[in-house]
């Protein structure tokens, strides 16, 4: 982006940041309550039942997070950009993703003197804001990227809906023109709150310096409260130049947001009396069991109850892949037994799930003989898409905890569930109908083992990440995942190019973590241009770049449902194809971008070069898998269709009836 060209206030004029009073190590205030924002713009959480006010300075707040309170120090005059960055310190910001221009050049001259934040220049704001939900989802932190006006700020609004869309805390901090430009179109002028408001939690436009502090303390509280999403903050060039007084904590008042995070003790205890009764139960687990750090709870819960498990895509790692209760991934591309499983089952306990429609197939035929139980922090969840018969709102780690309690009482009265035929039927569908895939005759790479050595290899303490597709169906179904926050991935916007931002974002944010980025040929070309980033700042990811020369899943539906009529998914040309080479070369990309570039292309080289990316830790590795482009994700559930219509392999469907 052009920068514009209006001085800087010289730090001569004003306090440096480093001459404010140094808070105590960890001490971080945080809100004496929770609270909804009114003011500014943006769809603030629904559901809040309560105004009142609380403090600026949760410092990246958790459900287990506590810190004691402190005095405010003295007031100290600074500019707005130094209040800024002061307040980014105070909230516990390490590390800030982003790219300067002219409206935000203010907030830059003193993020140099920040001894606490890291600023890493990305190549694209994309990548900015892909990075910051990369680092949020893999450390459970609010992740925070800047850019500066108009098309620096409009190129955040695809990695703003995705963090909306998979309810990730994400700060998003942009430079606006000077207050009197506002509303003439002027240079580099867009109204970037007006964009986002459908795709933000929430959005403020900040027009005066003495608002700084008090917004970014408030942007933090709604970010990673309640129901977590991304919050913008545009704040005007002017703003930033001029003085104020700073001082921490910050007052500030929120009316009518109160996220209400324990559960009415009436509803679970029905929800108790409900899976003891029950014959055929499954607890439908969802993101927010991970959001809500929930998994050790929801562990408790199955082992107690005995009732089978499935993971939605963007809940892989909230239950060990490895436990017997567990029968995988629900949905389009999902295990037989688990698709299953939810269809005939008489009681559905969804919890932080919401019903999505890869997940439900057609609504009106899904799980036609449960009964619901589903359990959200967000209100407006519930019953959106199934009425829900028992609705529990509340945070998956309050609700989980309180229902072992209700169901250990019933079990100390003798009320338990009979689950044995059941699992017997469950166990049947397990054994008959594991996930698998075909090898290809000519030699060619089958896409699902590689992916499958990979997370044999790098082992469930590893993260990974996957871009949009075919590889991102793989990955979620030939790696075991045994932990929480160790996949990454975009589930409900689908963003091609999320990969290689995100695993940057994962790896800064969890820098002793083993990082892969699995990604395809399509979704690389998009955001590659991060592979410098990576390199310069040495941030040694490492990337599998599933190479079938297409744009493969939509290529499957091309082959599936339009009479194989390829039109324009082959990434290469006719002359390409039959040199059997690709474009670009990615060996040679990575390369030139400071990386180790590495290729495969037979199976028995496979473990070799995923081992080799494994020893080296100083640079990112990029590995090319040449793999078969006709290889195929399954099981599938055609769009719009009902989940009992599954198939486990081209035209091979389940003999339900058979095995009723």
């Amino acid at each position: 982006m052009t920068e514009q060209s209006s001085p800087v206030p010289s730090k001569a004029h004003a306090p440096s940041p480093l001459d404010i009073p140094a808070r105590t190590a960890g001490a971080k205030p945080v809100p004496t309550r929770p609270a909804t924002v009114q003011s500014g713009t943006g769809p603030a959480a629904a559901g809040a039942v309560q105004a009142g006010s609380a403090q600026a300075g949760a410092a990246q707040p958790s459900a287990a997070a506590s810190r004691p309170q402190h005095p405010a120090a003295a007031p100290v005059r600074v500019t707005g950009a130094q209040a800024l960055v002061l307040a980014l310190e105070q909230v516990g910001v390490d590390v800030v993703f982003g790219i300067p221009g002219g409206a935000v050049l203010p907030a830059y001259d003193p993020l140099l003197d920040s001894e606490q934040i890291r600023h890493i220049l990305v190549r694209h704001e994309q990548g900015a804001g892909h990075a910051a939900t990369g680092y949020a989802q893999a450390t459970g932190r609010t992740g925070v990227c800047m850019a500066t006006s108009g098309p620096g700020a409009t190129n955040l609004v695809t990695p703003l809906a995705d963090a909306y869309m998979d309810s990730v805390p994400v700060v998003a901090i942009t430079g606006q023109v000077s207050t009197n430009l506002i509303g003439t179109d002027g240079f580099q002028e867009a109204d970037i709150s007006g964009i986002t408001y459908p795709i933000t939690k929430h959005n403020f436009l900040v027009t005066k310096p003495e608002d700084i502090a008090r917004t970014i303390g408030e942007a933090f509280h709604l970010a990673s409260t309640g129901r977590p999403g991304p919050v913008l903050v545009d704040i005007a060039k002017d703003a930033m130049q001029a003085t104020t007084e700073f001082t921490w904590p910050v007052p500030f008042d929120l009316p009518g947001y109160h996220p209400v995070t324990r559960p009415h003790s009436r509803q679970v205890r029905e929800a108790a009396r409900m899976i003891a009764d029950a014959k055929r139960p499954v607890l439908y687990v969802g993101g927010g069991v991970i959001k809500a750090d929930a998994s050790a709870e929801l562990l408790e819960l199955a082992e107690l109850t005995g009732a089978p498990v499935v993971t939605t895509l963007m809940a892989r790692g909230a239950f060990p892949d490895s436990h017997p209760l567990h029968l995988g991934m629900p949905g389009m591309h999902g295990t037989v037994a688990a698709v299953g499983a939810l269809q005939r089952s008489d009681l559905l306990i969804a919890l932080g799930a919401r019903f999505d429609d890869r997940v439900t197939g057609k609504l009106d035929s899904f799980a036609p003989d449960a009964l619901i139980v589903h359990a959200d922090i967000d209100p407006a969840e519930i019953s959106k898409n199934r009425r829900a018969d028992v609705p529990i709102v509340g945070d998956c780690k309050e609700v989980i905890a309180e229902l072992i309690a209700a169901v250990s009482t019933d079990h100390q009265h003798g009320r338990k569930g009979d689950y044995g035929d059941w699992w017997a039927q469950l166990r049947q569908w397990r054994d008959k109908y594991p996930l698998g895939y075909v090898e290809f005759d000519d030699g060619s790479l089958a896409p699902q083992y590689v992916i499958e050595r990979i997370g044999k290899i790098a082992g469930p303490e590893a993260i990974y990440l996957a871009g949009v597709g075919q590889h991102q169906m793989w990955a979620a179904q030939f790696i075991g995942y045994e932990n929480p926050r160790t996949w990454i991935n975009s589930g409900g916007a689908g963003t091609m190019g999320f990969a290689v931002p995100a695993a940057m974002g994962a790896k800064v944010g969890s820098p002793e973590s083993t990082v892969w980025a699995i990604d395809g040929d399509g979704c690389f070309q998009m955001t590659n241009q991060e592979l410098a980033t990576c390199a310069i700042e040495g941030i040694p990811i490492k990337i599998a770049i599933i190479n079938n020369g297409n744009l493969g899943m939509v290529r499957q539906w091309q082959t599936l449902f339009y009479n194989q009529r390829y039109s324009n998914t082959n990434l290469g040309d006719k002359k390409t194809e039959l040199e059997g080479t690709r474009i670009p070369d990615f060996v040679k990309l990575a390369e030139a971008y400071g990386c180790i570039g590495l290729r495969c292309e037979k199976k028995e080289d496979v473990d070799a070069v995923i081992e080799q990316a494994m020893a080296i830790n100083d640079q990112p590795v990029v590995i090319d898998f040449i793999v078969h482009k006709d290889a195929m994700v399954w099981p599938m559930v055609a769009a719009g269709t009902s989940n009992d219509d599954i198939k486990f392999a081209r035209d091979m469907a389940p003999d339900w009836e058979a095995m009723d």
